[in-house]
Parts: structure tokens; sequence; C-alpha cells
């Protein structure tokens, strides 16, 4: 019987200190995550509506106001480009929404005297559809809290907290990618000490709303993290992938899944100073992708043509106007093609390929919630705000638990 007992009591010791360090390592883990999370869950819950947030503090840049019959978007591009030869137009919507602008991503070309990019100070424009007038111009992820820059800056923020890139590296990319799969873990480190006494388990769900602030603020951090759990862990594993795509998600993926590789994956890229230069337009890779598409049956328009300058590669995704954004389902499909000679060079179909491509077609749907349409946008909203709401409650717990100790320390001198 004596032998049981202490086999019981070594047993209750053991739980006891491993319990007690998952909660020194949620503890850190936690004040490490802290202020970049509130910061990120606030700027998710704001990102959520960028589009819209951003129409209505910038209508100049979206409202048209010329009158008369609008251009083919790729005949205002044509004339933008043939007007400032130092610009690569690198992004063309083809199917605008009545009454807006045509809004052109831009890149500089090399100047033929120096060699080097030509200096702009914008990467966006907008261009009446009618006569073509600049309607606004702005360098989005440019630090600023001006309207015109506002929402690109929260955007650019949620994901590199603008930490300065060298030697080639992301920095801030990375850092964020590290932080996602520090709170990845530590969901789990959560979950199992939210639930000290399995008899108990019913509490780890309750809020106790008239038993002081105390009580309630932790309640808040605890309940509310198990309520949600699952939803908290997508979004940090989806966060990894956004930040981590080659270095980790999809080397990871790959062990369970065959992936089928993009161009931007097969292609080693050009020096951001040496950007290639396409020698097929525009109208000619369209008809390409207009072709391919009627054979494979897809009924929806070419609705923009991308050009990325790092791979020398077109990409034409396949949308009806105002359906850019991909709400519902896993995106828009896209046909990829050579800038130099025109030949195929790949695709992006959502819902087809192995389950590995499936799962990480997912990943940016289920973390902007727009898998859902407009529900999954409204959650992922308030998932944002409860998840800055973590953070403050966490520090408020390690907070009083400090001064705590600091008075029972005090006593004991």
């Amino acid at each position: 019987m004596a032998n049981v007992i202490e086999l019981q009591k070594t047993r209750a010791n053991r739980l006891w200190v491993g319990r007690n360090f998952l909660v020194l390592m949620h503890r850190w883990a936690g004040l490490f995550l802290a202020v970049f999370l509130f910061i990120s869950g606030l700027t998710g819950a704001i990102i959520s509506w960028d589009h819209e947030l951003d129409e209505w503090l910038n209508p100049q840049l979206f409202e048209a106001r010329g009158q008369g019959t609008p251009l083919p978007p790729l005949n205002v591009a044509e004339k933008m480009e043939a007007a400032d030869p130092r610009l690569l137009i690198t992004w063309v919507p083809l199917a605008v929404e009545s009454g807006h602008n045509v809004g052109l991503g831009v890149r500089p070309r090399l100047d033929p005297i120096s060699g080097k990019p030509f200096e702009l100070d914008f990467n966006q424009i907008a261009l009446d559809p009618v006569n073509g007038e600049i309607r606004g111009k702005r360098m989005w992820g440019e630090i600023s809290l001006s309207r015109e820059n506002l929402l690109p800056f929260l955007y650019k923020l949620h994901y590199s907290m603008y930490i300065p890139d060298g030697f080639g590296v992301e920095f801030g990319i990375l850092f964020m990618g590290i932080l996602a799969i520090v709170w990845a873990l530590d969901c789990f480190i959560a979950l199992w000490i939210s639930f000290p006494k399995a008899s108990a388990w019913r509490k780890s769900f309750l809020f106790r709303w008239r038993q002081g602030r105390s009580k309630l603020n932790f309640d808040l951090h605890r309940s509310s993290g198990v309520w949600v759990w699952g939803f908290l862990l997508i979004l940090s594993i989806t966060a990894v992938s956004m930040n981590l795509n080659l270095q980790v998600m999809r080397p990871l993926v790959s062990l369970f899944s065959t992936l089928t590789p993009s161009p931007f994956i097969t292609r080693a890229p050009s020096p951001p100073e040496q950007p290639i230069e396409p020698t097929i337009d525009r109208r000619s890779i369209v008809q390409l992708a207009s072709a391919e598409a009627e054979k494979r049956g897809w009924t929806a328009p070419p609705g923009g043509i991308f050009y990325d300058p790092d791979f020398g590669i077109y990409g034409v995704t396949f949308y009806e106007a105002g359906h850019d954004h991909g709400d519902m389902g896993l995106g828009n499909p896209s046909l990829y093609f050579d800038g130099r000679d025109g030949s195929p060079a790949g695709d992006t179909v959502p819902g087809t390929g192995s389950a590995g491509d499936i799962f990480m077609q997912a990943q940016f749907p289920l973390h902007s919630g727009r898998i859902l349409g407009l529900p999954g946008r409204i959650f992922i909203s308030a998932m944002g705000l409860l998840v800055a709401t973590l953070s403050v409650t966490g520090i408020i717990i390690w907070q009083k638990k400090r001064w705590a100790r600091m008075k029972s320390l005090a006593r004991i001198e």
C-alpha cells in the first residue's frame, strides 16, 4: 500500500513539474508574441476590408469622372506606357467595374544611359477609363499615414512590421514567419494547460462575469482561447504559409503529398536591378490565354493580366468584373506564359491537383476568410480583434503575477 501511495505521489510530482514547465513556456512565448500579435490582430481586423476602406478613403483612385464610352483597359495602359517610357506596367485589369478607374501596377524600366532602373516615386497609378487622365498615384507599402497610403501601410505592417530588408533577405517577413511558428506551437501548449483537471474541464469554457475583473480577465484569456482554439491554430499555420511558404510550408507538405511546382519556383529570379523585358505584347498573351481557357471549358473571361519582370512571366487571371479578389472558394484560376516567346509556363487552377496542391491553395483564402465570402471576412475580422484581446489579457495576467511575486519577496526580506 505504501508503495502505491509513493508511486502516486511521484506521478503527481512529475505532472506538477511538467505542467509548471509548460506554463513557463507559454508565459515566455506569450511575452515574445504579445506586441506583434496585438498589432497583427488589429491590422488584420482592418485589412479584412482593405478594398472597401481604401475606396471610401480615396475615391479619386477608384471613381471614374470622365463622360463617355470607356476605352478598353489595354488601350489605356498602352497610352500610359507610350506617354511615360520610364514605366513598365506590371498589372492591367481587363474586367473593370462600371464607373471605376483603371488601376495599374508599375515598375521602373532600365535607363538606357545609366543602365539602372529609373527612379519612380509611385508603383500604382489610377487612370480614367474614358480619357486616360491620371487620377492618382501612390507607392504601395510606403511608410505613411496619409489617406492614399493608409491601407497599404496597414497591410504591409500586418505581415512584416516594416522590419528593414538586408543582405537580400526580407527580415520582416522572415521574423513574422518565425513568430507564426512559435504561435502555432504555443497553441498546443495553451490548450494543454487550459485543462488542469480532467474532472473540471467545464470550467475552462466558462466566463465568471460577476466575480471581479481579475477572474474575468483570466477567463477572457483562457476560455476565449479554448472556444476558438481551432481557428487560432488555422490562423497561425496559414501565417507560416504566407511568410515562409518556400522555406517551411512547401517542404513540410511535400513530405506527405506531391506538389506541382509553379514557374515562380522552378525559375531563378533576375536581380531587381536587371528586370527582364518582355518581347511578347500583352494582347498576344491575352489571345493565347483566351484560346487555352476556351479549350478547358472555362466560362469566366480574362479578368486581369500581370507581368513579373523578375521571372519574365506573364499571368492571366480569369474572373468576372468585381470578383478580382476571389471571394468564396479557393480563388480565381490563372494561366502563365513566358514573356519572351509566349510558351506556356504553367497554371493555377483552384480545386485541382494533389491533396497538397489544394492544401496550399487554401492557405490565403483561409487566412483572409475569403474562402467563405462575406461571412468569412466578418469572422476573420472578429478573430483579429480577439487575437489582440488575448495579447492584452495575457500581459495583464503576467503583470499581476509579477507584482504578487515581488510583494512576496519583499515580505521575506
